[in-house]
Parts: C-alpha cells; structure tokens; sequence
C-alpha cells in the first residue's frame, strides 16, 4: 500500500508539472503578437492563441481542426498551396513570405507563414526522434508589402523622371562645349538659348529634389514639432514672398482675410509648404486675372484657401491630380514645367496635419484648393 502510495503521489506531482508546463507555454503563445499554432504531426490543432482568431477573423474554436481548413492559400502565381503539405515535407524550420490567403467573402490578405516539425524525445515504443507535430506562425503582412512595393515603384520611377532632364542637361552642355570649341565663336543668340534649356532643366531637378526632400522628412516626421502661428501673420508673409512672382506674370495676388483668425498650432514647414504648393501653381496656371489667397475663421475652424482665374482641371481628372508624378493631360499644363510630385506632397502634408485637400473646379474657370484647421482665437 505505502508503495501504491508512493507511485499515486509521484503520478500526481508530474501531472502538476506537466499542467504547470503547459500553463507556462500557453501563457507565451497568447502572448505573441503573431498567430501561433500548435499542431500534431496530422495537421491537427492542438493549441493557439488569440491572435489566430483575429488574423482568420473568427469566433470560432479551432481547436481539433485541420490547420489546412483553416487557410485558403495561394502563391504569388495564383497556384493553390495546401498548408498540410508543406508542413509535411518540411524538414526545418521554413518562412513562406508569398503567400495569400483568401476569406469566405473573397477578401485577401498577405500573409507571411513560419513553420517548423517538433521533435519528440521518445515515441510510444520509447525510441528517440517521432514526429510529433508541428509550430505554425502566421502574421498579416499585407501593409509591409504593400509599402515595400510602392517604394520599389517610387523608386523606379524617380530613376526615370530624374533621367530626361539629366540627359537633356548633359547634351545641352556638351553641345556647348562643341560650339565654343570651335574656331567660329557661336552667336549670343544661340549660346543665350543652349543656355536657358539647360538652366531650365537644372530648375526642374531642383524643384523635383526639394520635393523628394519635403516628402523625406513628412515621412519621416522629422518636422513635427508643433508651434503657435498666428495666421494672419503667416498669409501676410507668404503674399509678400509671392507678390514678386504673380506681379511678373502680369498677375494681381490678392489677399482676403477674414476678421479673428486665431492661432493654429502645428509643424510650421507642412503648413507653409502645403500653401506654397498651391500658390506656385496656380501663378503657374494662371495665365492672366488673379490669385486670391484666403483665410477665414468659423466657429474655432481657419479655412485656407488659393483660388486662382486659371485654366482649371477637368472633372475626369480632379481624382488623379493627387497621384505620384502624374501630369494631366491639357497641353497648356504641358507647357510649363512640373516634377508632378507637388501635390502629391501635399497630400502627405495635409495627412499629417490631420486634415484634408478640398478642391473644387471647372475646366477653364480656374481652380480652388483649400483645407481647414482648429485654431484658438
């Protein structure tokens, strides 16, 4: 009896430790951020956390179910992968990284798959190496790999906007030195033109590189900081700097200012560079009448606003003028010279001023942009 005992007791203490152990494991599966499955060497779940109920977006225990139910995959060539079979031929741990999985109602998701065989110490014989199951972890990565591919475009097509102007500037410049070189000086009419294009192009590169800058830094949040401004202030200083530009165009800037208008607090550079973009094209597409900068105040809300007697732009493509590098099509647009990046920016800008671009318009009627901010009067 006393060694009955003995053996109930020592049964009963490795079952606690076993609990224990289990309890200790639990804990730090429904502690991972990430879906984490435990399944046996069929596909079977035997354990998981929270997350796998909010990546597969259920309510429902998945316990005992094939994992393979669970996920509708495919690659990145729209084939069908079974997650049963790569579990079974895996051999160490593996990541899928191209893999999407689709939900009942047809919407996907990218998802970055890690697996990897467990190993027990003994099988039911008592001989070393059974295959006991198997770790999955699964995680969204839709976000990541969409931001990582809109950088691989964005990058892509920088190269190839940075490329004209690069490749114009250089012939331009080496047809000069041919020109000087030769024993006939070129006349000041042809060095003055040759000149131009290539100082023209130069101002492209720059204004395309002050762009990728302002973006830089909006991303990156380098210029959060918040400030007071006051904004009458501010909309007397951006005339005064404009007033120059608009007047050699033959344009009249005006300034309407609405009575107590406060002061906003936020990044001092995205407010100035979101209104800088909208005043500098519309003097630039404002071939004559006037530019009116506006600033109003209703109920703690500044609207700013730049109104312009310009060419305006057609409802097909008001939704597009905001895209990365996009140019319209209206050949008077084509005429002057833009990076297609400034509202662009401006977009970014405005996001992160935690507020939105308005723009109303109508083709060869001119063209409003405005956007509205809490201020304290």
């Amino acid at each position: 009896m006393a060694a009955q005992d003995m053996r109930q007791k020592k049964l009963l203490h490795n079952q606690q430790i076993e609990q224990l152990q289990y309890d200790r494991i639990l804990t730090i599966i429904n502690n991972l951020t990430d879906a984490t499955f435990s399944t046996d060497k069929k596909g079977n779940v035997l354990m998981y956390n929270a997350a796998c109920l909010n990546l597969l977006d259920t309510n429902e225990s998945l316990k005992g179910k094939d994992i393979s139910t669970l996920f509708r995959l495919t690659d990145h060539l729209d084939r069908v992968i079974k997650l049963d079979q790569l579990l079974t031929k895996s051999k160490r741990t593996t990541i899928r990284e191209d893999l999407t999985h689709t939900f009942a109602d047809g919407e996907k998701i990218r998802v970055e798959i890690t697996f990897a065989p467990i190993k027990s110490t003994f099988n039911d014989m008592g001989q070393p190496g059974n295959q006991a199951g198997y770790i999955v972890i699964a995680r969204d990565v839709t976000k990541a790999k969409s931001l990582e591919e809109e950088r691989d475009e964005f990058i892509s097509v920088v190269s190839h906007e940075l490329r004209t102007p690069i490749t114009i500037v250089e012939g331009t410049l080496s047809n000069l030195q041919v020109l000087t070189s030769r024993p006939t000086p070129p006349t000041p009419e042809l060095l003055k033109s040759t000149l131009d294009t290539a100082h023209d192009q130069i101002l492209y590169l720059a204004k395309m590189v002050n762009d990728l800058s302002t973006l830089s830094r909006a991303e990156r949040g380098v210029a959060d900081g918040i400030e007071p401004i006051v904004v009458q202030d501010l909309m007397h200083q951006l005339h005064n700097e404009y007033q120059k530009d608009a007047t050699a165009k033959g344009l009249h800037l005006n300034l309407d200012l609405g009575t107590k208008l406060g002061t906003i607090h936020v990044s001092r550079l995205y407010v100035e560079e979101l209104l800088q973009n909208f005043i500098t094209n519309a003097i630039k597409y404002t071939k004559e009448g006037t530019v009116t900068m506006i600033a109003t105040q209703t109920k703690g809300v500044v609207t700013f606003a730049v109104k312009d007697s310009g060419i305006g732009i057609s409802r097909g493509e008001q939704a597009r003028i905001f895209d990365k590098f996009y140019r319209s099509e209206d050949y008077r647009t084509r005429e002057t010279a833009g990076t297609g990046l400034g509202l662009y920016v401006s977009t970014k800008l405005a996001s992160k001023l935690a507020t939105r671009i308005n723009l109303t318009s109508r083709l060869n009627h001119g063209s409003t942009f405005s956007f509205e901010l809490p201020t304290e009067l």
